[in-house]
């Protein structure tokens, strides 16, 4: 369960850091910033709640964070231009 509760913690680092950078960023979307809260609370919390209890139920629901995580991606990777 460590190895668990250690993949929650560096996707949980990654996006909240991402989420910091992007926000001095004018230009990208409302979407991205939802997408990337509702992916690090889905993803690392499933994984989280998953690692503490041991229930599978929770670890079911991992891949829809992962698609919030990956769409916030995609929203950045059209908003976002090189200056």
């Amino acid at each position: 369960m460590l190895t668990v509760w250690q993949t929650a913690v560096l996707y949980h680092l990654v996006h909240s850091v991402v989420l910091l950078c992007l926000a001095s960023r004018a230009e990208v979307s409302r979407w991205s910033f939802g997408l990337f809260t509702a992916g690090i609370v889905i993803f690392s919390g499933s994984l989280y709640l998953y690692a503490v209890t041991g229930m599978k139920t929770f670890a079911h629901l991992t891949p829809i964070g992962g698609a919030c995580l990956l769409g916030g991606w995609g929203v950045v990777a059209c908003c976002c231009r090189p200056r």
